[in-house]
């Protein structure tokens, strides 16, 4: 069943960025006027950066947990199949 599901699991985390990418510049942006930080800005201060990328790391990997879990539990409900591993820690 992995290979049914793959498309979904590709679709998914690609919904999952692109909400989390999202999610962060509104959550930044409820601090700070104006873009994140990134890496490649020379005055951006490191205690800055490292905020930004602390957060942005945190709800992207959030977001993208719960968007794929919620395609597992769909795909569950339509097929009776998990795709994954299951209770017993086989695949």
């Amino acid at each position: 069943m992995r290979f049914l599901f793959a498309p979904i699991g590709i679709l998914a985390g690609l919904v999952a960025g692109f909400a989390a990418q999202k999610g962060f510049e509104r959550v930044w942006a409820a601090f700070e006027d104006g873009g994140a930080p990134e890496p490649e800005d020379r005055e951006v201060s490191y205690p800055k950066l490292l905020a930004a990328l602390a957060v942005e790391g945190a709800i992207f990997r959030l977001v993208k947990g719960m968007v794929d879990r919620g395609a597992r539990v769909g795909f569950a409900s339509v097929t009776g199949s998990w795709p994954g591993n299951d209770e017993t820690g086989s695949a």
